[in-house]
């Protein structure tokens, strides 16, 4: 593992405005639970995604483990595909964008090194998988969805679920959501050419941000952490993500 040190000046930044962003969410709980009961068809599927895909590959946060074990994944892909919601793949979701494999859901969770009281951003809600597990792993999450349609669907999903200590946004995930910066965490769910710089600047001292960086077809993903110093990169090996759209990323 390579680690590398770099600063950058400061930057003010604002999020995009939205008539559609929700009311405050909940501050009084970290407990999530599910307002309805979770399939058992689905609960050996789970353990032995969680036994093969992820622990066996070194994922060893409990933590991490646990949501990964909990968390219906089947309801967050297309009807039509799930009988795959469990494999060792990523699977296409509406527009176009696609759900991460899940040990590579696992592994960037686990590299954030959560411990329950964080305020965490995530860019690119997709189809809400990822943010539902941050949810049970964070005090407060704040995702920003570039596609409508999709924070959309997430929201009405997430809301079922009764997970109340999220809060979505729709806009450039590139520039952040600057209004509840900073962050403990950053989680990026899609590739950037570069570093984008209003994320580093909404991350906390002694915070953690992981991002898949590279080409349109190859990655690095790496681990950035701030501290008084100014930010420190880690690579944590090769990935392959769709395209971060945005001012600070691929265009639009």
């Amino acid at each position: 593992m390579k680690t590398k040190r770099f600063s950058t000046q400061a930057l003010c930044v604002r999020a995009a405005p939205d008539n559609d962003r929700p009311s405050p969410i909940g501050l009084t709980s970290t407990e999530v639970k599910s307002s309805q009961p979770i399939s058992s068809d689905f609960t050996w599927a789970r353990e032995k995604m969680a036994q093969e895909q992820i622990i066996a590959r070194g994922v060893s946060d409990a933590r991490v483990i646990g949501a990964i074990r909990k968390i219906p994944r089947h309801l967050f892909i297309d009807p039509g595909l799930i009988n795959r919601a469990y494999d060792d793949s990523a699977l296409p979701i509406a527009e176009k964008q696609a759900l991460s494999q899940p040990y590579m859901v696992a592994r960037m969770t686990e590299a954030l090194q959560l411990f329950g009281e964080e305020k965490a951003l995530e860019i690119g809600t997709g189809s809400g998988y990822q943010t539902a597990l941050l949810a049970e792993l964070c005090f407060n999450v704040f995702s920003v969805e570039k596609i409508r349609a999709l924070s959309r669907n997430a929201r009405a999903l997430l809301d079922r679920l009764a997970y109340h200590n999220i809060a979505l946004h729709v806009g450039d995930g590139t520039i952040g959501w600057s209004d509840h910066a900073p962050y403990d965490a950053i989680i990026v769910t899609a590739a950037a050419p570069n570093l984008p710089r209003p994320l580093l600047e909404q991350l906390a001292v002694g915070g953690r941000m992981v991002i898949p960086v590279g080409g349109a077809q190859n990655q690095s993903l790496l681990r950035i952490t701030r501290d008084g110093a100014g930010f420190h990169q880690e690579e944590l090996g090769d990935c392959r993500f769709v395209k971060l759209l945005g001012k600070y990323g691929w265009g639009n």
